[in-house]
């Protein structure tokens, strides 16, 4: 899935992103607490990982509910009515449920009427794959206004004996708003790439209520459970987020150095120092909070956004690269340049949407 370089079709029609924001839950679960847990320790965490701390989601708390209150901070981002939003796309592989989508639940819950609402679940590649779905949509003009969620509650389906797993991974939720952009304004999104291997799937994969077998269980009986072959991912991960990051540079008519900021998959941060390493990226130059999440999966992206923007991390007209990777296996990245929100608030939704939910 290549546009071209331009970042805008033959229409002359493209996407940006004009609204951010990120919700994460209250309760931070720290390695001492995991020490307490499992046989691990927080050096070993913070030595193999760079974590710290992750966030976990309440009793109450959902994918859904997550999600919305992400979505709802990007509405205030974009200073937009919620009612002329009509496409809804939802990034998770922990769903509420088998169905009905997240996405359906999280446009009722913002107030998007009748939007058409589906999800994605391409694991921790899953917000990359929504967001370039939707700005194909929007690109097509199909869709003219679309929320893309990226929201996860990892925290259910983590094997809690597994140290190997269980340090990795937490909750929360991160959204954008994408809009249609006319050739001549700022803000396209240029080289969308999106890969896959299948032959390597069993390398990450959660099982599920559908999984036959004893397959479907982990070690204390819940009905999914994430299984990875850590060495081979971190592997794997590294050589395609290179290669595909370089890739969608060059597609983009740029080079590393025009490169304001990567955005980058929160896996692990020695994946995030390798990768930036390889391509030629300074840490400066990387947005890194992995130390305070861990991996919340298809949200990590979105969240980051979010918080680079309210950082001050971003600029109009800087260019920035996306890249993520995760089960399937799949990976991916895209080049932005940066429109800016029409407001600078992008954290936890406050006032009249706030209470949507």
């Amino acid at each position: 899935m290549t546009p071209t370089a331009s970042g805008y079709g033959a229409s002359g029609y493209g996407a940006r992103i004009t609204g951010v924001g990120r919700y994460v839950p209250e309760r931070i679960m720290t390695n001492a607490e995991l020490e307490r847990m499992v046989d691990t320790n927080d050096e070993w965490i913070v030595e193999r990982t760079g974590i710290h701390e992750r966030r976990i989601a309440a009793p109450d708390e959902t994918s859904s509910t997550l999600g919305a209150r992400a979505g709802l901070a990007a509405i205030e981002s974009a200073q937009i009515d919620p009612a002329t939003i009509d496409l809804v796309i939802a990034a998770t592989c922990t769903p509420d449920g088998m169905f009905p989508a997240v996405a359906t639940r999280i446009q009722h819950a913002v107030g998007a009427g009748h939007a058409g609402a589906f999800d994605v679940n391409a694991a921790c590649n899953g917000f990359m794959s929504a967001l370039s779905t939707a700005v194909q949509f929007v690109a097509a003009r199909t869709s003219q206004r679309a929320l893309v969620v990226g929201t996860e509650t990892m925290s259910r389906i983590v094997d809690w004996t597994d140290r190997g797993t269980c340090v990795l991974f937490g909750d929360g939720a991160g959204a954008v708003i994408v809009e249609r952009a006319v050739e001549g304004e700022p803000g396209r999104i240029d080289a969308l790439l999106l890969r896959s291997d299948g032959s390597q799937a069993d390398l990450l994969w959660a099982s599920g209520p559908c999984t036959p077998g004893e397959a479907a269980m982990g070690a204390m009986g819940q009905e999914a459970r994430i299984v990875m072959d850590g060495r081979s991912v971190f592997r794997h991960a590294v050589n395609a987020l290179v290669e595909t990051s370089m890739e969608a540079v060059t597609n983009a008519g740029l080079t590393v150095d025009d490169i304001a900021l990567c955005v980058p998959h929160q896996a692990n941060r020695r994946i995030i120092t390798a990768m930036a390493d390889r391509v030629g990226l300074p840490m400066e130059r990387v947005y890194v909070n992995v130390d305070r999440y861990g991996n919340t999966s298809s949200a990590t992206i979105p969240i980051a956004l979010a918080e680079a923007e309210a950082d001050g991390r971003l600029k109009p007209g800087d260019r920035v690269l996306l890249a993520a990777f995760g089960g399937g296996l799949s990976w991916s990245a895209m080049v932005i340049e940066w429109a800016g929100v029409r407001a600078s608030r992008a954290g936890i939704p406050t006032g009249i949407l706030a209470a949507r939910v």
